[in-house]
């Protein structure tokens, strides 16, 4: 099974500002729960590795997913892939312009590979979105 959600946060800030934390890999990285911590593997951003911690069976303990940037198109659209043993998760985020400001369409994919992974998220996926926006709302200095 897989999971996937789609969110859209509305803004009444430039795309611009948007695009600074939503383009910065560990910015989006570390607004995840269950992201540990954070490496980046090359100058450019494009590649990083997430340890994240499940508590699924079978993985109780940290997995590193790598992830990589495979579509970036500045200030509106950025995607990732994400893979590990455990999981494959693609994240894309997309910055629309509004006569208010902006809104922010993220989408999440998440194809477990071991039991309890897909479930896991299935459960918490939308609890990790809502701490994205609150991540980025805190950045931006605005409130919901």
């Amino acid at each position: 099974m897989t999971v996937r959600v789609e969110r859209t946060f509305e803004f009444t800030v430039s795309p611009e500002r948007v695009w600074e934390f939503i383009a910065d890999p560990e910015k989006r990285a570390r607004s995840i729960s269950v992201v540990t911590d954070f490496e980046l593997k090359d100058e450019s951003g494009r590649e990083a590795i997430w340890h994240v911690h499940l508590p699924v069976p079978l993985l109780d303990t940290s997995a590193q997913v790598r992830t990589e940037e495979v579509e970036r198109d500045p200030p509106r659209h950025v995607k990732f892939v994400g893979r590990s043993k455990v999981m494959r998760v693609t994240g894309e985020h997309e910055v629309v312009p509004t006569e208010e400001g902006c809104e922010l369409v993220n989408t999440f994919v998440v194809d477990g590979r071991l039991p309890g992974v897909e479930r896991f998220f299935q459960r918490n996926l939308d609890n990790e979105l809502d701490n994205l926006e609150a991540a980025l709302r805190a950045d931006l200095e605005v409130e919901a």
